[in-house]
């Protein structure tokens, strides 16, 4: 940090979206973020499973599909508008305050790695209503228990639909606890996600 530089004061109203997938995940990905605009006024973090050994050239890959900012998360981050984080490989990305991100090593367990799930489930607890959760195309059930975390407080949830899936088994487990938003087509989730941080509430949690 330079010394001479006053940081910012954090922004405690931030909205923040959780793209979170497996499998088609990349595709979808990238045409999610192709279509945000650079004005977008939320923080944006992704969950992609991924082996835990393997580098991973996700955020080089997906900076070049869109006008925003995207880069690997670093342990204690601070959100910024207009920026994508990507998780690292090995790590579980998740949220430490209402402004900030985290990284723990993922070990063994959950079996979804990085865990959709705990990121949501700290989105939640953070960020209330100003959280948003994507539940992208994917095999498994990673995100159901996120997307039941974000709906009890406050916060909203998007899945995309089976016509626009690889693989529909994560936004369905999504769908199936009954308290997503709304069901999108892949072409639809970037202009929802815009039209919503713009209108959302910016009440975060006591």
């Amino acid at each position: 940090m330079n010394p001479g530089r006053v940081e910012p004061a954090p922004r405690h109203d931030l909205p923040v979206v959780a793209l979170v997938a497996s499998a088609g995940g990349l595709q979808a990905l990238s045409s999610v973020l192709r279509n945000l605009p650079s004005d977008l006024p939320a923080a944006v973090l992704i969950v992609l499973h991924q082996a835990p050994q393997t580098p991973s050239q996700l955020a080089e890959i997906l900076d070049r599909h869109t006008s925003l900012p995207v880069r690997q998360a670093v342990d204690g981050q601070r959100l910024t508008p207009g920026t994508v984080l990507t998780t690292p490989p090995g790590r579980h990305l998740i949220m430490v305050s209402p402004h900030a991100v985290g990284l723990i090593e993922s070990g063994a367990l959950p079996p979804a790695r990085p865990s959709a799930d705990l990121l949501l489930a700290t989105m939640a607890a953070t960020c209330g209503p100003r959280a948003l959760a994507v539940v992208l195309t994917g095999h498994g059930t990673d995100g159901q228990a996120g997307t039941r975390a974000i709906a009890r407080c406050g916060g909203t949830v998007f899945a995309q639909d089976q016509p626009s899936s690889t693989q529909f088994a994560m936004p369905h487990a999504a769908i199936s606890t009954g308290l997503v938003h709304a069901v999108l087509p892949l072409a639809d989730i970037a202009a929802a996600i815009y039209v919503h941080t713009h209108t959302r509430p910016t009440t975060a949690p006591h």
